[in-house]
């Protein structure tokens, strides 16, 4: 959904702004103090993003070494990931992007099929899913216990507006040729990402078959290849995870760097010497913030998306919408982050903050970016 919608709004006018941050648009279009505030924004988000990867590292490697904590083990694995994208950078990070994704269209309908063969013996799906489970029904299922419509709603809707400011995206959409390869490797991404995230739910899905009592959902994916796949096959399936969490991470860290650079004046920090020291500082930040801040990784996922959500309204309206002022967008950016931590700590996640966040922080953030520019609009005409 999130990248369908990129395509459709972004796809081509990130090309056509072709800079090397996502937030020097807010910079050239509106001011260099919303452009900077925009930065701190992403940055934040990005903080908590990479902490998530990073615990994600643990939970799909400590298995392999259950003597080990998963601190020690995904801060291993950090230097790992450090020691091949420093000396590449970003072209590291696209060429180990290429080779990730076509790996991982071979293992994913790999462990489909070997779920779809595991699961087949005795009531299948059926016996560990009831019938309002097996089936795409919004209104029976809005408050499913197991996953409620509801929240699913929600997830739909902040990914619509949060990938469109995805600074890694951003970065790569600046290294496409041209606006047309664009806009079609972000709709072609589209499909095959919708495709292997439903390859692997569904592959996830008969695990429980298999294994009803999966202790914590977190580690479907290394069970799965740990129980399913050979030895030599299990090495190998493992490796491609690996190379996915690569090029995401070091994906974020070169974005972070970049925006460091080029949205703060700091000249010396475009020097490669000092970029690395940036990605370094990065790198800590995200290990320390994965060991002792990252409980769930969705829930905190999710919750780092706030600062993201509130720029919605200044950077669609910054591309299509002339008539957007900056003062509009100032107060389209403080509605978005003082509603969605209102929601967090008001409602909290035992009661659901993203509803409100998501259904009513969107639309109020659009509201008073659109009401505030006309305002502002006929002010300056009747002055």
């Amino acid at each position: 959904m999130g990248l369908s919608f990129y395509t459709l709004t972004v796809a081509r006018a990130w090309k056509r702004f072709d800079r090397l941050s996502v937030a020097e648009l807010f910079a050239s279009r509106y001011s260099p103090a919303l452009g900077r505030l925009a930065s701190v924004l992403l940055l934040l988000a990005m903080l908590g993003f990479g902490a998530t990867y990073v615990k994600s590292l643990g939970l799909l490697f400590g298995p392999f070494v259950p003597a080990v904590s998963q601190a020690v083990v995904s801060g291993l694995l950090t230097l790992v990931v450090l020691a091949v994208a420093l000396p590449g950078g970003l072209v590291t990070v696209v060429r180990s992007d290429v080779v990730g994704f076509v790996l991982t269209l071979a293992l994913v309908p790999l462990m489909l099929g070997l779920g779809l063969w595991y699961g087949a013996g005795g009531a299948g799906l059926s016996g560990v899913f009831d019938a309002s489970q097996r089936t795409v029904d919004p209104v029976a299922q809005w408050t499913h216990p197991a996953l409620p419509f509801r929240f699913v709603t929600t997830l739909m809707a902040l990914t619509c507006v949060t990938y469109i400011a995805a600074p890694w995206y951003g970065q790569k959409i600046f290294a496409a040729r041209d606006e047309r390869t664009a806009f079609r490797a972000v709709a072609w991404s589209a499909v095959l990402v919708f495709a292997l995230y439903a390859g692997l739910l569904l592959a996830a899905s008969y695990l429980r078959v298999v294994q009803p009592d999966l202790v914590d959902p977190q580690t479907a994916m290394p069970v799965m290849m740990d129980v399913w796949l050979p030895m030599g096959v299990r090495g190998a399936g493992f490796a491609v995870l690996f190379a996915a969490a690569l090029t995401t991470l070091a994906g974020v860290w070169t974005a972070m760097a970049a925006m460091v650079a080029a949205d703060f004046g700091w000249t010396s920090a475009r020097h490669v010497h000092v970029q690395r020291v940036v990605i370094l500082t990065i790198a800590g930040l995200h290990w320390a913030g994965g060991v002792w801040l990252v409980d769930d990784i969705l829930d905190r996922l999710i919750l780092a998306n706030i600062p993201v959500v509130a720029l919605s309204f200044a950077l669609l309206a910054g591309f299509h919408w002339p008539r957007a002022t900056a003062r509009g967008a100032w107060v389209s950016v403080a509605v978005g982050v003082i509603w969605g931590v209102g929601s967090f700590v008001l409602v909290g996640e035992a009661g659901g903050y993203t509803w409100p966040w998501a259904m009513y922080g969107i639309p109020l953030i659009f509201a008073s970016g659109v009401v505030v520019s006309l305002l502002d609009r006929s002010a300056c005409r009747a002055a």
